[in-house]
């Protein structure tokens, strides 16, 4: 039995603004703080975890979840690496209004090292691999070796990675990432998402021996 923990966050007509960073002492701000410490909670003792987070289909807010969480993450003086994993439809960068080439694309199939690709963001202690140039063989790019080193080698510089991924039940990409994941946070929307889909997500997880920590319930109030 997977143990699903759920945990619940208002919206904000602010669209993909880093609210934990722009209105850091609002409610929005302490929700994403609750998530933060129950991550940690789960996670124990354990160092330099690697979470993937996604979404049964589009449009649920995962990528404003994943940034929020980095920020109040990051907030706790601990070294947070955000990896834009999202192949087909990236928007990490706009969020931090970063470029999106060069970016982990050309780490993958050799054209540049992760070091030099890595953006310092503006929140201390949070860095952002962006994804780069949309590839035409994207779940090849992220089954293969090359991500699998990339993911042990980073791991021990960062307290969190976190990885943004497409919507789970349209591509295979995110199946691929969770196996290189130590849990994986489902956003589901309320009053969108679809329960068949929710069923779906975690029955797609559960397949590939992926560890649902929990899911995150966008848009309750």
């Amino acid at each position: 039995m997977v143990n699903m923990r759920k945990w619940k966050i208002g919206t904000s007509n602010k669209g993909r603004n880093l609210v934990t960073y722009l209105y850091p002492h609002s409610i929005i701000s302490e929700q994403f703080r609750t998530i933060r410490t129950n991550i940690q909670f789960i996670n124990g003792e354990k160092k330099h975890m690697v979470l993937l987070i996604t979404s049964p289909d589009r449009y649920e807010g995962k990528t404003t979840m994943i940034g929020n969480i980095a920020v109040s993450i990051a907030n706790q003086k601990e070294k947070v690496l955000l990896i834009d994993a999202n192949l087909r439809n990236p928007a990490l960068h706009q969020m931090f209004m970063a470029a999106q080439e060069p970016g982990l694309t050309d780490v993958l199939k050799g054209d540049a090292i992760q070091e030099e690709v890595t953006i310092s963001t503006q929140i201390p202690g949070l860095k952002l691999l962006p994804s780069g140039k949309i590839p035409s063989n994207p779940s090849e790019l992220l089954g293969s070796s090359v991500m699998k080193k990339l993911i042990a080698k980073v791991s021990p510089l960062y307290d969190v990675i976190l990885i943004d991924s497409p919507c789970l039940l349209d591509v295979t990409d995110t199946k691929v990432l969770a196996n290189v994941s130590d849990g994986v946070i489902l956003v589901v929307k309320q009053g969108q998402t679809k329960a068949e889909h929710v069923y779906n997500a975690k029955k797609t997880l559960q397949y590939a021996k992926s560890n649902i920590i929990g899911t995150i319930l966008n848009g309750s109030h």
